[in-house]
């Protein structure tokens, strides 16, 4: 007796040894129905999709954040401090004393530690270079031209303002030391280069929190960047008005006082911003 297959095997053999192929069946979109056309009457009137429109690829925008040496270097400043504070704890203590007191005699019941070099040194340092971090984003946002140069090379832009800071910094040390012995005695130019470390050191602590947002934030540069000038003006405007209190004698030393401020407070400042974009023009080419 033959053997005869079931229609129905059959179908599902023949349908299990063809490949299945998937296709999209509108490529160019879906189609419109015509005035009259019946075909697609259970479809309606369908939007043609078409395809967006292409963008340029945009080049990834480096910053100090995702720099890998300009963040060490930060990291290293903040190291310094951590390692220096068991021995110097004592002048972070003091810092309010140091920035405002004019006392020429110490009281015998405050304690001192004896050796304050290295934290202070860490904590300038610190300072120079979170201040070089906020020169990096202040010159990216106040010149543009500048900016594609600052995105490729951010560490040697960096570097390279961390130590304009070190040297300004320098200068100025060395200037209010030999003001402080010209028109003051050893222990009135003491007190008021001690006002002036103690300011600067201050000054990097409380810029690095804004440095932090600023890096974070950057489309809020404008908001920070005023907030870092602001802190900057309120350290100097400290070490000004105690310069005042220990120099001050009589009405004609305030004449004295406006050229100190036009030849050692302004001046200095016009040229550091006129060496920064010099810098920076530099490291563009």
């Amino acid at each position: 007796m033959p053997v005869t297959s079931h229609p129905v095997d059959t179908a599902i053999h023949q349908q299990d040894s063809v490949e299945p192929y998937y296709a999209p069946q509108y490529l160019d979109g879906f189609p419109v129905q015509e005035a009259g056309d019946t075909s697609l009457a259970t479809i309606g009137t369908l939007p043609v999709m078409e395809r967006p429109a292409e963008r340029p690829a945009l080049p990834f925008a480096r910053s100090p954040l995702h720099d890998t040496p300009s963040m060490v270097l930060l990291l290293a400043g903040l190291l310094a401090v951590a390692l220096s504070y068991h021995t110097g704890y004592k002048y972070i203590e003091n810092f309010f004393h140091y920035m405002f007191s004019t006392r020429r005699r110490e009281n015998l019941f405050e304690d001192h530690t004896v050796n304050e070099t290295s934290i202070i040194a860490a904590l300038i340092a610190n300072t120079c270079i979170v201040e070089g971090f906020f020169l990096y984003f202040a010159v990216q946002l106040l010149c543009p031209w500048l900016a594609d140069s600052l995105r490729g090379n951010v560490f040697g832009h960096i570097a390279a303002y961390c130590g304009l800071m070190v040297a300004f910094y320098a200068i100025q040390w060395l200037v209010y030391k030999v003001i402080g012995y010209t028109f003051s005695d050893k222990m009135g130019a003491k007190l008021w280069v001690d006002g002036f470390k103690a300011s600067q050191a201050f000054l990097g602590l409380l810029l690095l929190p804004v440095l932090v947002l600023l890096m974070l934030y950057p489309t809020s540069g404008k908001l920070l960047l005023s907030i870092g000038g602001s802190l900057y003006l309120v350290a100097r405007l400290i070490f000004i008005i105690k310069g005042i209190r220990i120099f001050y004698s009589n009405l004609t030393s305030i004449v004295y006082f406006i050229l100190y401020l036009c030849a050692v407070e302004i001046v200095p400042v016009v040229v550091m911003t006129t060496v920064t974009i010099w810098i920076s023009g530099i490291l563009q080419t």
